[in-house]
């Protein structure tokens, strides 16, 4: 779903922000909402053809650019940071939204290879987009905000998720510790935790689970239906921006209330 032009404000004017898993979906919404918002935006996938097409779609709102990385890879994601800063001479704002979709299996019967997968780019993938952003952003010397992206899985597992249940988890534990050590800098990091949002990979999640989404939007929240891309992408835009300047290490549940229930 795009994102009406009314509908943001320009709280990122000057900045310049990375997202990750940028090329379609949560990641996609993000960086439309940033440029619009007045920022700089470097979109990073292992998709190549996918974060080119998306690129160049999105060029009509500002300066964008695109970087293949596998985030499960030191080296990509440190090389990502570097082109990040010869392009725009800085980096202020990083949204940590790359992931593999969920695994289809219980606990007692997981694909071994798939939970290595799920764990090496959801959780240690996002470790190292922490380590190379927070290298360069306490480099500069100046403010700077990072947004790891989590799930309602974290707090209510959803059957047949075990290894996305126990990453996105973890992600909660990695932002803290990351808060911690980054807030003498001037760092703030914070998590923000979709609820049901509509995308190819909560399709994917709804086949796992045996269900429609007919069936199951009366079941996700009290308002009755899916979140939207650009409604998570608002979320981490506010925590982003000066506007959210007193907060770091909490995460923020974009899900209608599910976690309310």
């Amino acid at each position: 779903m795009d994102v009406p032009e009314a509908e943001v404000f320009p709280m990122l004017r000057g900045k310049v922000a990375i997202v990750t898993g940028g090329s379609q979906g949560m990641g996609k919404a993000t960086a439309s909402v940033f440029l619009r918002a007045g920022a700089k935006v470097v979109i990073a996938d292992i998709k190549e053809d996918e974060g080119q097409k998306t690129a160049s779609e999105l060029s009509q709102y500002g300066e964008i650019l695109f970087v293949k990385a596998d985030i499960s890879k030191s080296e990509e994601v440190q090389s990502l940071v570097a082109q990040t800063v010869a392009k725009f001479g800085k980096l202020d704002v990083a949204v940590n939204n790359a992931a593999l979709s969920p695994d289809n299996s219980p606990l007692v019967d997981f694909d071994e290879s798939y939970w290595g997968k799920t764990i090496d780019i959801n959780l240690t993938g996002t470790a190292l987009c922490c380590k190379w952003e927070m290298q360069q952003m306490i480099k500069q010397g100046s403010k700077a905000s990072i947004i790891n992206i989590a799930s309602i899985n974290a707090f209510k597992p959803q059957p047949n998720m075990p290894a996305y249940t126990l990453a996105k988890h973890a992600i909660l534990g990695l932002t803290k510790h990351a808060a911690m050590e980054g807030g003498q800098h001037g760092i703030r990091v914070n998590t923000v935790a979709p609820g049901a949002i509509f995308s190819d990979m909560s399709a994917a999640a709804l086949k796992i689970m045996g269900t429609t989404m007919e069936e199951f939007a009366p079941t996700v929240s009290y308002l009755s239906r899916f979140g939207m891309a650009h409604e998570v992408a608002q979320a981490s835009l506010w925590l982003s921006s000066d506007n959210a300047s007193y907060i770091t290490g909490i995460c923020v549940p974009v899900d209608g209330g599910f976690l309310a229930k």
